[in-house]
């Protein structure tokens, strides 16, 4: 028999706990495995998005448009829904619920979700008709109703709810004044500077404001008809919003006997002093906090599912909080502590003409919090900086201009994410355009990147957009964005993150995938899509002498050892070390192209031949003849080392001065066939013009007359970033020592799918020179690590599948006619 679970409130948090549990089933059954479950809810509606209200009320959507969970939901997950019949009594004796209309509901297990109630100024006049709070659909409806029958509104409150209100109430055709205690808008989100910003554009667009300004008495005849304030004075009304704040919704809970402070107080797994009733949302006090914005409440809902489904593995610890907005079509964003104390230092950027306003609050070099204004496309970088506590005295410089591994994606007004058309690809790994996105936000009502992932496969390969799907994210959905967890879990088969795993693989010398999901208890018995490549290349990456690679958990390109193209044909890449090539190799990759009727060949950036077209049963033959000839894979379909790119240098070059070609020829030789993280780019330039590109490579050379400046963490590409510079050294052998070092670094302790460029900005240069420039015991020990693995990855795959290794793979599957 299933218990019996009853939710009381049908809202965003009670509902995204139903959502959660049901990930927790371990078949395809609809609804819970384990409950019977019953949603009393007190609107007449199934659960909406209430941070839509603005727009439905500003005549830019309608209540369907804003409906997360339809009916038809409730019914294939097997819920019972009561609408529009609040619960009006708890019996925790009897364990049941009671509703307005009498009817009685049993419970093993009770989760409220209450969520929270306006709160309006009591002062004289207060109950008059035409005064309300700006909550829920009846009070949107009410004041679409006021706007086609009167002129005048006035908002009492300031802050976000207010003025998007007031912006509404605009866009309905009234004239409308805001009204505001304090001197400062939007204080709790805003420094006094972005409020002032905020206020002169407010004001351009026809809003009016009366600031420090204390209501005493609403007046009117029955209906309200004008505010008079403390100091005597008064403005018509016709209608007045009541905007200033929510009180937690727990008076079903206290007269239970449910033990309440300023919301029910519960604990860690968000159970209430009853161990049978649970409580999620603003309805809750957690550590003595309460918490407004969504995201919070969406973490405390996926605790609370966790228990209810009895795996009991996580905590609610509280929520460090960011608010990325848009009011009124202006976008905003706060996050930490952004007024500064003694002892702080500011970092401040304003460009008055392109009405941006971006401020970083930091202590000993750590950011204690950021506003933004009007750009916000890095807010979600710097939040990640703060929670995480990066010290960012390595980019000080320049964190105000944005985030360097997203170039300048997202920035200035032509490039401004969502600024872009609908059409723009945002994902070019899977060819997700920002309008797919937005869509599918909207349509889905996602919240969250790895539902955005899940629905449109954005940033779900390489990762490299994950940025600019975040900022669509955040400012599609405004407060309600659910920024990653500062720990993100590997997937969903696990709640341990990627460092969590590496860890692990290395401390308790876990060998075997299924080791590690064993001891670190893998949700799923097999794994996913997601997890299977990451850990496969983490234990590659430790144990090379011991792990034998699973193909099977690889993606294809790497699997057939070849780039699928988009009709189904592979393109074939031979190494050319160093961009080398001679007389006979030309002739060699010209009578394969010849044999094989290649339609196309083409010479490549890294400075290697293309060949395109190939059929996958003809990829084996043709790395026969081409390994027959000396080549081997150039491991261009790989998270892989791939290229060394080379100028001319000395031999040739009159600016030349080392021999850039044959440094390059080394690097190659050392670093070929190594798996990565992801794809890994090397460059040597013979003298400081560059040629060779080196300063935009994962590591980079450029050749000096007094020995070789050593560069990392570069990429170009869409994202564009800069090397940072590691140091200079005097030879060729230290060349070699330093990129190994580095490279061993990267391979052990980045994650899967993380290329250097970020890497390197979430650990800081200044712990990878700690590891490399001043250790040298530890760089020497990182160097013959990295050559022992090399020892076990430098086998041609070509070769060894040209002799008919895993033959099934490239064999033709015969139709039956």
């Amino acid at each position: 028999m299933k218990e019996k679970l009853v939710l009381i409130g049908n809202g965003m948090a009670g509902i995204r706990a139903l959502e959660e549990l049901f990930k927790h089933n371990t078949t395809d059954q609809k609804g819970s495995e384990l409950y019977d479950i019953t949603v009393i809810g007190a609107e007449p509606y199934p659960n909406y998005n209430r941070i839509m209200l603005s727009p439905v009320l500003a005549g830019e959507q309608t209540i369907d448009d804003i409906i997360l969970n339809s009916q038809e939901w409730y019914d294939e997950n097997n819920i019972n829904l009561i609408t529009g019949d609040p619960a009006v009594e708890i019996s925790r004796v009897k364990k049941t619920v009671v509703t307005e209309s009498g009817k009685e509901f049993a419970y093993d297990r009770l989760l409220v979700a209450t969520g929270s109630n306006p709160f309006i100024i009591p002062v004289p006049g207060a109950d008059k008709e035409g005064v309300l709070g700006f909550r829920d659909i009846h009070d949107v409806d009410t004041m679409i109703d006021a706007a086609k029958k009167y002129k005048n509104a006035v908002v009492i409150g300031g802050g976000l709810l207010g003025l998007e209100a007031a912006n509404g109430l605009m866009k309905q055709g009234m004239d409308v004044t805001v009204v505001h205690l304090l001197d400062s808008l939007m204080e709790r989100q805003l420094d006094k500077t972005a409020s002032a910003l905020l206020k002169t554009s407010l004001e351009e667009r026809g809003m009016k404001f009366l600031m420090e300004a204390q209501t005493a008495e609403i007046t009117g005849d029955g209906r309200v008809s004008g505010v008079k304030f403390a100091d005597g004075s008064d403005i018509e009304a016709d209608l007045v919003g009541m905007a200033v704040g929510i009180r937690p919704n727990i008076e079903l809970a206290q007269q239970a006997g449910i033990y309440c402070e300023r919301g029910i107080v519960v604990n860690d797994t968000m159970q209430t002093y009853d161990p049978t009733v649970y409580a999620v949302g603003e309805c809750v006090q957690h550590r003595g906090e309460c918490y407004g914005l969504v995201a919070p409440l969406f973490e405390q809902a996926k605790v609370a599912a966790n228990h209810l489904a009895h795996v009991g593995s996580t905590r609610y610890i509280g929520s460090m909080t960011s608010t990325k907005l848009k009011v009124t079509g202006i976008d905003l964003f706060s996050a930490g502590e952004f007024n500064e104390e003694e002892g702080d230092e500011v970092l401040q950027m304003q460009d008055v003409a392109s009405g941006v306003y971006k401020k970083l609050v930091l202590r000993d070099n750590v950011i204690k919090g950021a506003v933004m204004y009007g750009d916000t496309m890095d807010g979600t970088w710097y939040f990640s900086l703060m929670r995480d506590g990066t010290n960012i005295a390595d980019f000080r410089k320049t964190i105000l201009f944005g985030q360097h591994d997203l170039g300048d994606a997202g920035h200035g007004d032509d490039t401004r994410v969502m600024s872009l058309p609908d059409d723009a690809e945002i994902c070019g790994c899977n060819g997700v355009t920002k309008g797919d996105i937005v869509q599918a936000i909207s349509k889905n009502g996602l919240f969250t990147l790895e539902e955005v992932r899940a629905h449109t496969k954005a940033s779900s390969s390489c990762g490299s957009c994950t940025g600019l799907v975040e900022s669509i994210l955040a400012s599609t959905v405004g407060e309600g964005y659910e920024a990653a967890p500062s720990k993100k879990p590997v997937c969903g088969c696990t709640d341990h993150s990627h460092d969590e795993v590496i860890e692990a693989i290395k401390t308790h010398e876990l060998k075997t995938m299924q080791a590690v999901r064993d001891f670190m208890e893998w949700k799923t018995p097999d794994g996913c899509a997601a997890c299977r490549p990451a850990l496969n290349y983490y234990l590659l990456a430790r144990w090379p002498e011991e792990y034998q690679d699973d193909l099977q958990s690889r993606f294809i390109n790497e699997r057939a050892h070849g780039n699928i193209q988009k009709d189904g044909t592979y393109s074939v890449v031979p190494r050319m070390f160093g961009g080398l090539c001679t007389p006979s190799d030309l002739r060699a990759i010209a009578d394969v192209c010849d044999k094989y009727k290649v339609p196309e060949m083409k010479v490549t950036g890294g400075q290697r031949i293309d060949l395109f077209g190939v059929k996958k049963e003809d990829l084996p033959a043709m790395w026969k003849d081409l390994t027959d000839a000396g080549f081997v894979s150039g491991h261009a379909y790989g998270k892989a080392m791939r290229t060394v790119k080379t100028c001319a240098g000395k031999k040739w070059c009159r600016f030349g001065t080392q021999d850039s070609t044959g440094l390059g020829v080394k690097l190659e030789e050392l670093t070929w066939g190594s798996w990565m993280q992801h794809k890994f780019k090397l460059a040597v330039s013979g003298c400081p013009r560059n040629c060779a590109e080196a300063t935009i490579k994962d590591f980079g050379v450029v050749c000096v007359d007094s020995g070789y400046e050593l560069h990392v963490g570069g990429n170009g590409g869409i994202k564009v970033r800069v090397t940072d510079f590691l140091c200079k050294v005097d030879t060729e052998e230290e060349v070699l020592e330093y990129c190994g070092a580095f490279t061993q670094k990267y391979r052990e302790e980045a994650h899967y799918l993380e290329r250097t460029a970020p890497w390197v900005e979430r650990v800081g240069l200044s712990s990878i020179k700690e590891a490399i420039l001043d250790d040298e015991e530890n760089r020497k020990a990182l160097y013959e690590r990295f050559k022992i693995s090399q020892k076990y990855a430098q086998v041609d795959p070509w070769k060894k599948r040209a002799e008919g290794e895993y033959a099934n793979e490239f064999t033709p599957i015969k139709v039956a006619g």
